[in-house]
């Protein structure tokens, strides 16, 4: 069928308000999605009438209008022929964030910088679990060998394995960072490794009074080390960086931006970073010495159950290494270290979470998992069972905004429609032979849904007792008109988290 394109769009123009309703169009492979300042103002009935309009909904703060492939780039074309402005990147994010409060907003952005970092640690965890476990003297001995007897080459590629994300984690945050926050990622990255250049003072180092390394004082009072497993300094950076980048960008006359901005943005950040927000959160860390000091010395055990709590919390901050002082101190003042063993209960409480779930656990991912999350846990590091292991249960949640577009009468799938993406979520294998006994559904097709809610529910038992296994797949079944999909997440995850990558 022949379509008039160009009647279309003056259509979906009038029909969504008006121009002066629309501030900016996009599109993806399905949809064209338009932001709009009044969302009351869109008649949805008479876009429905609207030739070759397929459906409609608002989600991510974008009236989206279901046009298909072949059908939504033309009409897309006759629309910003009409006046209407592209989205930008900074206004699709200014959308999705719509509706939501500084909470949401903040875990969200929070979210954004450091999920990306994620599967770096987990790896860098087990790489470091094995070292701890491979290398140890006491397991060496066994085979009548030492640390010495390890040839020096391989002792070098093991280090590089076990050290490289954690030497340069404030760079890879940093560029994250500023990815998010709309600076340049390069510049963010270059932001990153000034701290932990090899001519500064490295920060473990420098927490090790034994080692004999000492900050660098400028002006005789401010101390400038390293940054070498810290995390909220280069967020800090990221934040005020990319910031001051944009703020540049605005102001530089465009015939010296290019070489001036980047100028600017990495002198003055390197210079508020080393004797700014360094020492500031330097002091930070010694005000958190004392307090787990104090802690320690409370009543009937409080203190460790309190640090125990927040240990978690600080070791993915990146400060945690600033501690060393804290044990010395105790070692020197006391004659024992009870901030140890607290850690090592820490240790061992994530490592029995994680040996408790592999052995529990359906899914032969999961058990792949929990064994090396263990071991890792036992030796002293902390990340694989922080980020690798969740518990299942029998309840499958909707990986994304949407619409039900499909729904088994055995209720063993269910598909969802969204923003040019087409899911498909099926229940285990060749589970329709139960003919949905064992299976609960709690949406209808046709319902909208929001990225969290509960789907379906099933009884995990009775599909293994009817010898089928119970892995949950999620299919695009449309993948053909998208660009790119990619797996964003391995194991056990947890509702609401990323699944995908996909690219319109």
């Amino acid at each position: 069928m022949n379509y008039d394109y160009a009647k279309i769009a003056r259509e979906v123009i009038a029909a969504v308000g008006g121009p002066e309703n629309i501030r900016s169009a996009a599109h993806c492979a399905t949809r064209l999605r338009l932001i709009v300042a009044d969302r009351a103002k869109a008649d949805d009935e008479k876009v429905g009438e609207i030739d070759a309009v397929k459906g409609t909904f608002f989600t991510a703060g974008q009236y989206q209008i279901i046009f298909g492939t072949g059908h939504v780039n033309r009409v897309y074309e006759q629309i910003t022929q009409l006046g209407i402005a592209e989205t930008t990147a900074s206004e699709a994010k200014e959308a999705k964030m719509e509706g939501k409060n500084q909470v949401q907003k903040a875990i969200r952005t929070f979210g954004d910088v450091f999920v990306p970092v994620i599967p770096a640690l987990v790896a860098t965890g087990l790489f470091l679990g094995l070292k701890g476990a491979l290398l140890n003297n006491n397991f060496l001995a066994l085979f009548g060998m030492t640390n010495a007897d390890i040839p020096q080459s391989f002792q070098v590629l093991v280090e590089v394995l076990s050290g490289t994300t954690f030497a340069f984690l404030p760079a890879i945050v940093c560029w994250s960072t500023f990815r998010v926050f709309g600076g340049s990622p390069v510049l963010g990255l270059i932001l990153g490794l000034m701290p932990v250049n090899g001519a500064l003072p490295n920060a473990y180092s420098v927490a090790d009074p034994s080692s004999g390394v000492t900050p660098l004082m400028l002006f005789g009072f401010v101390p400038i080390v390293g940054y070498q497993g810290s995390i909220l300094p280069a967020f800090v950076a990221g934040v005020l960086g990319s910031k001051l980048e944009k703020k540049l960008r605005k102001t530089v006359p465009a015939v010296f931006d290019f070489m001036i901005t980047p100028f600017l943005v990495l002198l003055i950040m390197l210079v508020l970073s080393l004797l700014v927000i360094g020492p500031l959160l330097h002091a930070l860390e010694n005000v958190l010495l004392v307090i787990v000091e104090g802690a320690l010395g409370l009543l009937l055990g409080l203190g460790g159950l309190v640090v125990g709590f927040f240990w978690s919390i600080i070791t993915l901050t990146g400060v945690h290494h600033i501690f060393n002082m804290l044990e010395i101190s105790l070692l020197s003042s006391t004659g024992f270290n009870p901030f140890n063993a607290i850690l090592c209960m820490c240790g061992f409480s994530s490592a029995g979470v994680c040996l408790a779930i592999s052995l529990k656990a359906k899914k032969k991912e999961i058990r792949a998992i929990g064994p090396s999350a263990t071991a890792s846990a036992l030796l002293g590091i902390g990340e694989p069972a922080l980020f690798g292991v969740t518990p299942e249960e029998g309840k499958v949640y909707s990986p994304m905004d949407g619409t039900i577009s499909q729904l088994a009468d055995t209720l063993h799938a269910v598909g969802i429609e969204a923003e040019g993406v087409e899911l498909l979520i099926h229940v285990g294998v060749d589970t329709v032979e139960m003919k949905g006994d064992g299976f609960k559904s709690h949406v209808s097709e046709g319902q909208a849904v929001k990225k969290g809610d509960l789907l379906l529910t099933m009884d995990l038992k009775k599909i293994e007792a009817a010898g089928h296994p119970t892995t949950i797949m999620v299919a695009v079944t449309n993948s053909d008109d998208l660009t790119s999909v990619e797996a964003a997440a391995s194991g056990a995850v947890q509702p609401g988290d990323q699944l995908m990558r996909l690219q319109a």
